[in-house]
């Protein structure tokens, strides 16, 4: 997990130098990641634990895209795909997030809702072509700073947010989003991982969301279909 916080962290940075050297500056903090691949250390860490549960590298796709068939949209390109025999077996989806707390919360939110929705629309109308149920995955991952861990204030209502939200960082908030990810089984997993900048340590963002819960459910599926 170290190594591939490590990958990420150098990743930003580079992509940072290279968007200054072609004369162009996204906004904020995106040039660090619009260049792209900066979760791959993630991505093959998915891998390696496919191939542990009796998998083929050739069978867990994350540098080639595999498209799978939407409902609402003709197409969504997954971060990892797992297949075997034409049928998709897993898929996980790789997000993250860096400074920018307040702009991109919701945005992650809507995102990662629309886009489980959409699938398992799609999957209920046979457009995957499966009957066994595919394994999803959500993996975040979140810059663990005094930004992400303070206390936000919430703006006022005459409808009130529910209790749970009261007097919670952005950090909190992304817990409670991954619990209930899971909870109304919008994905099969989901984990939530925070990583220093500076020392590329990592930690789980909560005792439900942790990265080890993640993986071994993930091996669990594969090995039972192995």
């Amino acid at each position: 997990m170290t190594r591939a916080a490590g990958f990420y962290w150098r990743m930003r940075k580079q992509q940072a130098k290279l968007q200054l050297k072609r004369g162009s500056s996204d906004a904020g903090t995106r040039g660090q990641v619009t260049g792209g691949r900066h979760l791959d250390g993630f991505a093959q860490l998915v891998q390696e634990v496919c191939v542990k549960a009796g998998f083929k590298k050739s069978e867990v796709f994350f540098d080639r895209e595999v498209p799978i068939p939407g409902y609402y949209r003709p197409q969504k390109f997954w971060d990892v795909v797992v297949m075997r025999d034409g049928k998709l077996i897993a898929a996980v989806e790789l997000k993250s997030q860096s400074g920018s707390f307040g702009n991109n919360f919701n945005n992650r939110t809507e995102e990662v809702i629309g886009v489980s929705r959409d699938f398992w629309i799609a999957y209920r109308e046979r457009a995957l072509g499966v009957s066994d149920a595919p394994w999803l995955g959500y993996f975040f991952f979140l810059e663990d700073s005094p930004a992400s861990d303070r206390v936000v204030s919430l703006a006022g209502s005459p409808l009130p947010p529910m209790a749970v939200f009261q007097n919670t960082s952005y950090l909190r908030r992304y817990e409670i989003l991954c619990e209930r990810l899971m909870l109304e089984r919008d994905y099969t997993a989901a984990a939530l991982v925070v990583s220093d900048k500076k020392t590329a340590s990592v930690r789980d963002g909560g005792v439900s969301v942790g990265a080890m819960k993640f993986f071994s459910s993930l091996y669990a599926h594969l090995a039972a279909r192995s």
